[in-house]
Formats: C-alpha cells, structure tokens, sequence
C-alpha cells in the first residue's frame, strides 16, 4: 500500500463519503493533510494515528 493516501482513498478507508472528508479538512477536524499542487494528500501514519485519537476518545468518553 502507498505511503499517501488521496482524499478518496481516505473516504474509503473510513467508509465515508468524499464530502465528509473534505468538510473534515475544511473545519480542522480530520487527519492531517497537505497539499502537492492542486492535490491533496494524507500520510497513511497520520490517518491512523487519527483513527487511535478518535477510538482512544469514544473508550474514554472524552
């Protein structure tokens, strides 16, 4: 597997639709990302360390 993921394959990964992720990114709630010219771009360690934060936090009621 690619060490970046694009938004698409973000939204696949989560299972959710391209748009929530995009809404995610617009308000600085989602997995960090970054731009490469028009493109965006999502380091596969930082989406997965997003998916721990946010299971850490539903277990912990946080």
């Amino acid at each position: 597997m690619s060490e970046y993921l694009t938004t698409a394959e973000v939204a696949e990964l989560l299972r959710r639709p391209v748009e929530t992720v995009r809404y995610w990114r617009y308000v600085g709630s989602g997995p960090k990302s970054f731009k490469v010219g028009r493109g965006i771009l999502y380091a596969r360690a930082d989406v997965e360390a997003w998916i721990a934060e946010a299971r850490n936090a539903a277990t912990t009621g946080r």
